[in-house]
């Protein structure tokens, strides 16, 4: 099955959280805290295959997370960081923000990419001890790991690129230069998907065709098949435009041309504008030559390079192969789009917070810091609460609530935690 595009979420790992432990030796009194730090979670990592052609493996998988960091231990053990999950590929797969719609990066000439960062973790109540605080019973949480939710897109890497209406000889073609296998039948879109090969001109030196099923008027607004696939003919460094000039099938070959050329200009200006060899396909089956005459003198006005070929019997192939080859060689490198997403700034001191005053002398606090610090407190503990409070004055909370209105004995909700409010 030929897949080409996929909406895939990925989750990075969380950070494993610090540990609350303290030293026990034998003949050690007070040991001290020595809770060890939590382990990074795990990155998600794309990695390019270059036996994989199609992003099949993401039809029904969706969500990739990778694996959690391990929480602290005592003695100031720390926890194993997460493992790294690779994420496979084909070469040519563009991964685009689904939020945004812009290109994170283009794995056409790189072999591994970070996509998302595992989350950092979290101090163990080592870090916490001071003169005035010689047994921490708190520690901080890790981090959750990087996310996003992103669209896969292939886009074949080839040379060069093979256009044209169904059954022309596209796939004939290809079939004869190289030792790819699609199929051929005598009927229109027998080509459901592109096809590659490899055609070596001799031994030093060869390129890689695509075989894109056969483009129809209409295809840039969804007619056909071929519409589907115009994208795997954007890096194509040269089109070679395949026409039926046998007349078989009563159809003009000037205006087959056009109309391909009218398509191909509506999906992409640039891609129209490429450079391009004409060929005119079944010469062995030519019953009209005054049709195939005024075909290639027209095709010459617009100055096209021009070919005549039977793929078939592979007449004029071995001519076309070589300019192929020639015009190659005056081309730049397939084209390696340049990333244009921008990551959000991710603001960690952010200590922002909101305050809703709910029945009179009831206020609830909210805000991303507090979840962590709340998951880092042990209430339990006096030391801990002090610490907590130490929190919320530092960072505004108490004064806030105070310019709101706040009397003592109102209360206070931090999400779970509910307290009454003294001065």
């Amino acid at each position: 099955m030929f897949v080409d595009v996929a909406k895939v979420r990925f989750t990075a790992g969380r950070g494993g959280d610090g540990a609350v432990a303290f030293h026990r030796e034998k003949y050690i009194a007070s040991g001290g805290p020595d809770g060890g730090d939590g382990g990074k979670g795990g990155d998600i990592v794309l990695v390019v295959d270059n036996h994989m052609s199609t992003l099949v493996e993401f039809r029904y998988k969706r969500k990739f997370v990778a694996q959690n960091g391990d929480n602290g231990a005592g003695k100031r053990c720390s926890g194993r960081d997460g493992k790294d999950l690779e994420i496979r590929v084909p070469r040519g797969t563009l991964v685009y923000d689904e939020e945004s719609g812009a290109l994170v990066v283009d794995m056409s000439n790189i072999d591994r990419f970070v996509l998302c960062k595992g989350g950092r973790g979290g101090w163990g109540n080592q870090h916490f001890a001071t003169p005035t605080r010689q047994a921490p019973r708190f520690a901080k949480p890790g981090l959750d790991g990087e996310s996003m939710y992103v669209r896969l897109e292939l886009k074949l890497l080839a040379d060069v690129g093979l256009a044209g209406f169904p059954n022309v000889g596209k796939s004939t073609l290809l079939s004869v230069v190289s030792a790819a296998r699609p199929k051929i039948a005598n009927y229109h879109f027998t080509t459901l998907v592109p096809n590659l090969g490899v055609v070596r001109v001799d031994e030093e030196y060869s390129y890689v065709m695509a075989d894109i099923p056969g483009i129809i008027e209409g295809a840039s607004e969804g007619a056909g098949l071929g519409h589907q696939f115009l994208r795997h003919i954007d890096r194509c460094r040269l089109l070679v435009h395949i026409v039926d000039v046998s007349g078989c099938e009563g159809r003009d070959p000037i205006e087959d041309f056009n109309a391909i050329n009218e398509e191909l200009s509506r999906y992409n200006e640039e891609l129209a504008s490429r450079p391009q060899i004409v060929v005119g396909n079944k010469v062995d089956l030519v019953y009209d030559r005054e049709i195939a005459d005024k075909f290639a003198e027209y095709i010459k006005e617009q100055g096209y390079p021009y070919y005549e070929m039977s793929a078939a019997t592979r007449q004029g192939v071995d001519e076309l192969l070589n300019r192929i080859a020639e015009e190659l060689s005056k081309l730049p490198p397939i084209q390696v789009y340049e990333p244009d997403y921008v990551a959000p700034e991710v603001v960690r001191d952010d200590y922002s917070f909101t305050i809703t005053r709910l029945d009179g002398d009831v206020y609830q606090v909210e805000g991303d810091w507090l979840i962590r610090a709340l998951g880092s407190v042990n209430f339990d503990d006096y030391e801990s609460r002090l610490y907590f409070e130490r929190l919320l004055r530092q960072h505004g909370v108490f004064d806030a609530l105070e310019e709101r209105g706040v009397q003592e004995n109102d209360t206070i909700i931090i999400y779970d935690l509910e307290f009454e409010y003294v001065k």
